[in-house]
């Protein structure tokens, strides 16, 4: 069979496909060859695997999709607890804004190399980023093995990348080209959001985006000031604001979506809008609970993001995924919304379709990526074990991964990354931290 020619054989999982008939293989394997699987099913199925180059022996843990982190800002790691326990618009004009004037292609790298630590630390295998010097971001993405889709913030304001904007929309050009067709890197369009941004700059990057067929993501309806600013401003709520530009599309990745009217709920769902979902970052800046269950009810596609470590304060998905669970149980006072079920679908094949990659990722079928993550579940608070997409939910931690692939290639084993040397990369944040603090106090 074909496994006996794969260059990697995982056996003895418990294999959790995440595909479209929920399959589950216990005990399982996968057998990846290049950059993709080539197949996978019952142990039983598995003929002699002596000519596999590697043999991953699992004994029993998780094989499943790797998580797919649909929001993020990753270069504020440099930001860790600088401004905790702020109100959203105090935390950006006060402190963050004026923090990151000071960045630069050199800082944004190691900020975004130590957060793609963090994430391949804790499951995470592709992940979505809007932040300055993104090209210092993919930079970082290639180099840690990890897959991303980036893009540079546009806003009206000068940024302390490109300045003007007509300079921003030139960067982001050059992104789509320097990385198109990248094995791992992807490009969206990103302008950061109807209060910062005009319409003539929203109208532009989403004709940039559908031009070049890649996604646009914004953030959107976060909090009830921003949504009093843009009715003030234009007489709609954000979400009508961005239909009357003509600027909802089937490749629109909204994030935050907290502030939502039932007419805003519609338009997302009649344009096929896609939602990330960012409830740990909503709680702490107070901004509110996004009405995720009628989202869902409506057929929107929701995903689920960290947002930034400044505003959460981690990227461990695993955390993300428990929290959104209870959040909207205890919001709603139904026990039942958000099942389990649900939440790993959407940091698996529902991220990877916010992100227009749900032909390539987020589950575990012959021909798609091979981005997968093992969980060892011989621990404590893993036993026993009726139910695996319970446990992944309510009980598993990023700790308990053990081992990373993506695209074909090992980045984690036994613990421990492969392609970077982590204690470099904190000390070089440890002294872009110190050179923030003594400019901030």
């Amino acid at each position: 069979m074909s496994e006996n020619l794969a260059d990697i054989l995982i056996i003895n999982g418990l294999v959790l496909t995440m595909n479209s008939r929920e399959q589950k293989f216990d005990p399982g394997f996968v057998a990846i060859k290049d950059d993709r699987i080539i197949s996978l099913g019952p142990m039983a199925n598995l003929s002699s695997p002596d000519m596999s180059e590697k043999i991953i022996d699992v004994h029993g843990g998780i094989v499943m999709p790797g998580l797919i982190n649909a929001h993020t800002h990753a270069a504020m790691t440099c930001f860790r607890g600088l401004a905790d326990d702020l109100p959203l618009m105090t935390w950006l004009n006060e402190h963050i804004f004026p923090a990151e004037a000071g960045l630069d292609h050199d800082k944004v790298f190691y900020g975004a190399l130590l957060a793609c630590a963090e994430m391949i630390l804790s499951g995470t295998t592709c992940f979505s980023d809007m932040y300055l010097f993104e090209d210092a971001v993919a930079i970082a993405a290639k180099k840690a093995g990890i897959r991303a889709v980036v893009g540079e913030v546009l806003y009206d304001f000068p940024s302390p990348n490109y300045g003007p904007i007509e300079k921003g929309f030139e960067y982001t050009e050059m992104l789509i080209e320097k990385w198109k067709d990248d094995p791992l890197v992807t490009i969206a369009v990103e302008p950061h959001s109807p209060y910062l941004c005009s319409p003539k700059l929203l109208i532009k990057a989403s004709e940039i985006a559908l031009d070049n067929r890649i996604p646009l993501i914004i953030h959107l309806s976060e909090t009830e000031s921003e949504v009093k600013q843009i009715q003030d401003r234009y007489g709609n709520t954000p979400v009508r604001h961005m239909a009357d530009l003509g600027v909802l599309t089937s490749n629109l990745l909204a994030c935050h979506c907290v502030v939502l009217t039932d007419e805003d709920m519609d338009l997302l769902g009649q344009f096929d809008v896609k939602v990330a979902h960012n409830p740990e970052s909503n709680m702490k800046l107070a901004s509110g609970v996004a009405p995720i269950p009628k989202l869902l009810e409506k057929g929107v596609c929701v995903s689920i993001g960290t947002d930034g470590c400044a505003s959460n304060n981690n990227l461990d998905m695993f955390l993300e995924m428990d929290t959104a669970a209870k959040l909207h149980k205890v919001s709603t006072g139904d026990p039942t919304v958000m099942d389990a079920k649900t939440v790993l679908k959407m940091c698996t094949i529902d991220s990877a379709r916010a992100l227009g990659l749900s032909d390539s990722i987020g589950s575990l079928e012959p021909g798609k990526k091979a981005d997968l993550i093992v969980i060892d579940t011989k621990k404590p608070h893993l036993t026993p074990m009726y139910h695996p997409e319970s446990h992944l939910v309510y009980a598993a931690r990023g700790s308990d991964v053990d081992s990373v692939i993506i695209n074909g290639k090992i980045v984690m084993e036994n613990r421990k990354i492969l392609f970077m040397d982590i204690e470099k990369v904190m000390e070089n944040v440890r002294n872009i931290a110190d050179e923030i603090r003594m400019k901030i106090y």
